[in-house]
């Protein structure tokens, strides 16, 4: 490799994408169309970035297949970061394990990184985690700030505040240790996650802004938590998952921002049925959603029935909704638009465990109203909006409670 290549090599990887084109920028062999495909990519350029790292993987031989591999590794990096999360994971785990076997550990334990952040960006955190136990240890300050901001991810995601802070304190060491500005944006964007509004804690009519601390100090107390966030009911350890039975989810909600009061059953059976006028034949169904309901919470509480209409009964000092930051139909395409980046209907479909065409739906009625904004037309659409400001949307994303 001549004098040119190493030194364009040395400016990527010190996050110096302008001073490495300076030197490989007319230059069209492999090496340096791969590095000008880095370079690009740095830059925020992916479509010309993916090109280059096409034609270099093109350019290179046959009994090249450590370089091939490399470049794969970096189309899989480009691809995330312009969230095309349908890059073949088969073809990225075969040029980890070309790197292992050819012991180019650090690319390898990048490729590794990739397939965790992705992971994780569409809440499949256990396999994410799996994944990050096959890392070694000893790695250069990138990968550790790689690596410890993952590990940042998983916790925020579960909620174990104190865990996350720990990882991002040493992500920040890596990062400055490692020299590169762009790292120092990533961990100082997580940091200020941990100190921004993540969720709402709605009781006795109050409703309170909450960070990350607050919703774990909040799921560990002794109150009968009515949880919006993963449409669940929980107190001492006890889970009762209504996700699959919205209605009755709505109902526990709407008697537990009454509590210890009583809801009308007109006032239930509008929110519950989304009907303005209620009959006789409505009041009958709520009476059966109810008998429903108090069967599930019989471990937690009571539903009774009052003269106006019910009030949730419970042994527990304090009933509380925790409720999502942003409550509206689309609140998680929104979450997961608010990262910055630009997304294309699929990946959002991926992202959120839902098709393209409800991906698609839901951003052509936030387009109506002004929510989110495409560019670019067919395969290559794109959608962004800008940052929610003042709170996190960490909440809202895929698997964003687990507690496991």
């Amino acid at each position: 490799m001549d004098a040119l290549i190493t030194d364009a090599g040395r400016a990527l990887a010190a996050g110096d994408p302008l001073g490495a084109l300076k030197l490989v920028a007319l230059r069209n062999d492999a090496p340096a169309l791969a590095l000008r495909g880095i370079a690009m990519a740095q830059l925020g350029d992916f479509v010309k970035a993916k090109a280059l790292l096409r034609a270099a993987a093109r350019g290179f031989g046959a009994k090249e297949s450590l370089a091939r591999a490399r470049c794969v590794v970096a189309q899989a990096e480009v691809a995330l970061a312009s969230r095309d999360l349908a890059f073949p994971s088969k073809t990225l785990d075969a040029a980890r394990a070309t790197l292992e076997a050819q012991g180019d550990t650090v690319n390898a334990a990048h490729a590794r990184y990739l397939e965790v952040r992705r992971l994780l960006l569409i809440g499949r955190l256990e396999d994410a985690e799996r994944a990050l136990t096959k890392i070694p240890a000893e790695l250069p300050a990138p990968l550790r700030t790689a690596h410890e901001l993952v590990i940042a991810g998983i916790a925020i995601r579960r909620i174990r505040t104190q865990e996350a802070r720990d990882a991002l304190m040493r992500a920040e060491r890596a990062a400055q240790e490692a020299g590169i500005p762009a790292l120092w944006a990533e961990v100082d964007t997580a940091l200020r996650m941990l100190n921004t509004m993540a969720a709402r804690r709605i009781a006795k009519g109050e409703d309170t802004p909450l960070k990350l601390d607050g919703v774990e100090a909040l799921l560990a107390s002794k109150a009968l938590v009515v949880d919006a966030c993963r449409l669940t009911v929980r107190r001492d350890g006890a889970v009762i998952d209504l996700a699959k039975r919205p209605v009755l989810f709505i109902l526990a909600r709407a008697l537990a921002e009454a509590w210890p009061g009583d809801v009308s059953r007109d006032a239930l059976v509008a929110r519950a049925f989304r009907l303005k006028l209620a009959d006789d034949s409505h009041r009958a169904r709520l009476r059966v959603e109810i008998g429903r309901l108090r069967r599930v919470l019989r471990t937690l509480g009571d539903v009774t029935a009052t003269k106006q209409g019910f009030a949730l009964k419970t042994r527990a000092r304090e009933v509380v909704v925790l409720a999502l930051p942003v409550e509206e139909e689309y609140a998680q395409v929104l979450a997961l638009l608010s990262d910055g980046e630009a997304w294309s209907s699929s990946a959002l479909g991926t992202a959120l465990g839902s098709s393209q065409r409800t991906a698609q739906r839901a951003l052509d009625e936030l387009a109506l109203a002004g929510k989110v904004q495409s560019f670019g037309r067919g395969r290559a659409r794109r959608w962004v909006t800008p940052p929610l400001p003042g709170f996190t949307t960490t909440l809202l994303l895929p698997a964003a409670l687990s507690l496991d």
